[in-house]
């Protein structure tokens, strides 16, 4: 056994932060490092036979199958280790590299990292079981051994850390590409004139998605305080617009539909037709106009606004000009009322029309007497004349009430009021 006085001779310390961003290793005396360079490829065969045996599936995949690929890179790393204590200003950036490329050929190939690590680990064990029996061999003082391991796991931490630096860039690259692609989809699916059905096909299979039978566009209001909800990967979402939207895919399955009733609570979600993948901008802009009408209270905000649900409403909207000049001169009667009189007279004439004139049912819907319900009717038939029975201008009522109602065109009656 060494004498502590020979000790001290060839062990010396590295403070942290050593030359080239290398990790604080204990040095020792070239005489020391070099007692090992004689078992270097016997070490590295025994490391790459361990690979082998233990993670056969990490040996296969990262190395093609080469055995001697594996063994270049355990040799480099197993040579630079010995570097490090033999020089000061020994570099380790070729090395880093090269487990940056291996943690970037892991994440290219979207595998997680677990096989690269356990080939470290496993070298790590062989290195460490050759220390002990170096120590029995050479005489080398506990101190050296100590020395020796705690700086084998520094090592082993550094090219770790570059391997899993390597796949966080290449996984954040291929992200972004990822993103960039659906991104492109998604102007796409919503532009209008609208692209051919090939373009769409050759977009969607570039950003993985597969093309439904229909989509709807879902207008979002997302307020600062909500978080952005995890959707499923056939959701398309684009986010940074002031108008956030969705594309999903067969809205009215199942599981889409849930998903559109759970977005809606403490949101206002407003939902477009069902349409074909290349008329997305149809869905688009009626998502659109059904969002105008939440916003505005038109439509209730407590639910996902179906455009379809609320057909009259939005189909009023989109024409409100000729709505309400047309309210104004059909209407006539009502508006002459007093003005606590039309919204009940209106609410009551409208579900009656709605029921199929059926007094009792518009009663439970206004949650009125029927016999107040019947006295209404009677006071629109005198107002309106055959107005309730002729099919035509029974159709035409009923949207144009939906209209005065709905879009609050509750406007001071611009005739002279009635007596009634």
């Amino acid at each position: 056994m060494s004498r502590p006085e020979e000790v001290r001779s060839v062990l010396l310390y590295e403070a942290p932060g050593s030359a080239a961003g290398n990790p604080p290793l204990a040095r020792v005396a070239p005489e020391m490092a070099l007692s090992l360079r004689p078992f270097l490829d016997e070490t590295v065969a025994e490391m790459v036979g361990e690979i082998e045996r233990l993670i056969p599936d990490h040996a296969r995949l990262v190395y093609d199958g080469s055995s001697a690929a594996m063994s270049l890179v355990v040799g480099q790393t197993v040579r630079s280790f010995v570097a490090a204590f033999e020089r000061a200003d020994a570099d380790l950036t070729e090395l880093t590299r090269t487990y940056e490329e291996i943690g970037a050929h892991e994440a290219a190939h979207d595998r997680p990292l677990d096989g690269i690590q356990a080939a470290i680990r496993t070298c790590g064990q062989v290195a460490c079981r050759r220390f002990i029996r170096n120590a029995k061999r050479l005489d080398w003082p506990l101190e050296m051994l100590g020395l020796l391991t705690e700086s084998l796991f520094r090592y082993l931490e550094t090219i770790t850390s570059a391997a899993g630096r390597g796949y966080a860039e290449a996984r954040q690259r291929v992200a972004g590409e990822h993103e960039r692609r659906r991104r492109r989809l998604r102007e796409v699916l919503v532009a209008d004139p609208p692209s051919s059905a090939a373009a769409i096909s050759e977009l969607a299979r570039a950003a993985d998605w597969r093309p439904p039978t229909t989509i709807a566009v879902v207008l979002i209001d997302l307020p600062d305080e909500h978080a952005i909800p995890v959707l499923p990967p056939d959701v398309l979402a684009e986010w940074r617009t002031t108008e956030p939207y969705l594309i999903v895919p067969e809205p009215e399955r199942g599981y889409q539909a849930r998903l559109i009733e759970t977005l809606a609570r403490g949101r206002r979600v407003a939902v477009g037709p069902p349409v074909p993948p290349h008329r997305g901008a149809v869905s688009l802009r009626w998502a659109r106009a059904t969002m105008a009408l939440v916003a505005r209270g038109a439509v209730p905000s407590h639910a996902p606004a179906h455009c379809v649900e609320h057909l009259a409403t939005v189909a009023a909207h989109a024409s409100e000009d000729l709505i309400r000049l047309a309210v104004r001169a059909r209407l006539r009667p009502l508006l002459e009322l007093k003005r606590h009189r039309r919204r009940p007279m209106a609410q009551t004439l409208l579900s009656y029309l709605d029921h199929g004139g059926n007094a009792v049912t518009t009663a439970k819907d206004l949650n009125v007497h029927e016999q107040t319900v019947r006295y209404r009717v009677r006071q629109a038939d005198a107002l309106f004349g055959d107005l309730l029975t002729d099919p035509d201008r029974r159709t035409e009522l009923t949207l144009l009430l939906h209209a005065w109602i709905h879009l609050d065109l509750d406007e001071p009656a611009p005739f002279p009021a009635s007596p009634v």
